[in-house]
């Protein structure tokens, strides 16, 4: 796994866009102005939501993730090597859509459909 690939992968998602908004080089993904994957100046890992702490904390405890520093105990940081290509991408997924459904009605209605 690197940048490129989590890159590739999140650039298809309808509505998704990429930031640096805080400067030095990360990558921030969006969709409807709320982040979903995260990599940062370290790129040791891609940041993530999960459905909740309850499955963070199990991602954790089985080694397929560590806590995410500096974001919520519902966030994870999938290291690079601790995941195939498939697995990233369904965590990828999972994220963005927990993000997609979060926004208001109006601004889901301007973004192209999921398909």
């Amino acid at each position: 796994m690197t940048r490129e690939i989590v890159n590739r992968i999140c650039e298809t998602f309808p509505g998704a866009e990429v930031s640096d908004p805080w400067g030095g080089g990360h990558d921030a993904w969006k969709v409807g102005g709320k982040m979903f994957a995260c990599i940062g100046t370290a790129d040791d890992g891609v940041s993530v939501k999960t459905p909740d702490i309850e499955t963070a904390q199990m991602l954790i405890e089985a080694g397929a993730a560590v806590k995410a520093p500096y974001f919520h105990r519902s966030w994870v940081r999938i290291p690079w090597g601790t995941a195939d290509e498939s697995d990233l991408r369904h965590r990828l997924e999972q994220s963005y859509d927990i993000m997609r459904s979060g926004l208001t009605k109006k601004v889901q209605a301007t973004l192209p459909p999921r398909s």
